[in-house]
């Protein structure tokens, strides 16, 4: 089996918000930012590669919360942790974004187990709404 990641689903606060963070600070490109902007998508989402986007949903959408999205199981709880694998020199330009923010990069591991296998260093940040994201780079 071949498989990729198409997207993630996150549950945020303020979607413009969240835009700016993941744009500005990750480094991210929107995606149908625009159409958000016009009221002609329900959502924007954020480039993370050629295959893969997250997805920033209103949190106020999520079921029990507003029932025109049911979605079973999708209970508008946060995931664990999301994360991204980026070269060397991205990685600690990242680290260096989320800083300038005002964000903590304290918390990371070496050799941490992942998709590719070690990862020689990682460290993980929150976005605007408390979202958990772990970047890594591979050797």
């Amino acid at each position: 089996m071949q498989a990729t990641i198409d997207h993630i689903v996150i549950w945020v606060e303020d979607q413009l918000r969240s835009l700016d963070f993941y744009e500005r600070v990750v480094g991210f490109p929107g995606v149908r930012a625009q159409e958000f902007r016009d009221g002609t998508a329900p959502f924007p989402s954020v480039r993370v590669s050629e295959h893969s986007i997250i997805d920033l949903a209103a949190k106020s959408s999520a079921p029990g919360v507003d029932e025109s999205f049911k979605v079973p199981g999708a209970s508008g709880h946060r995931v664990n942790h999301i994360c991204v694998a980026l070269p060397l020199v991205d990685f600690e330009a990242l680290r260096k974004r989320v800083e300038d923010e005002g964000g903590d990069t304290s918390v990371g591991l070496e050799n941490s187990f992942g998709a590719r296998g070690l990862a020689p260093r990682t460290f993980y940040f929150t976005d605007p709404d408390g979202n958990v994201i772990e970047a890594r780079y591979y050797a």
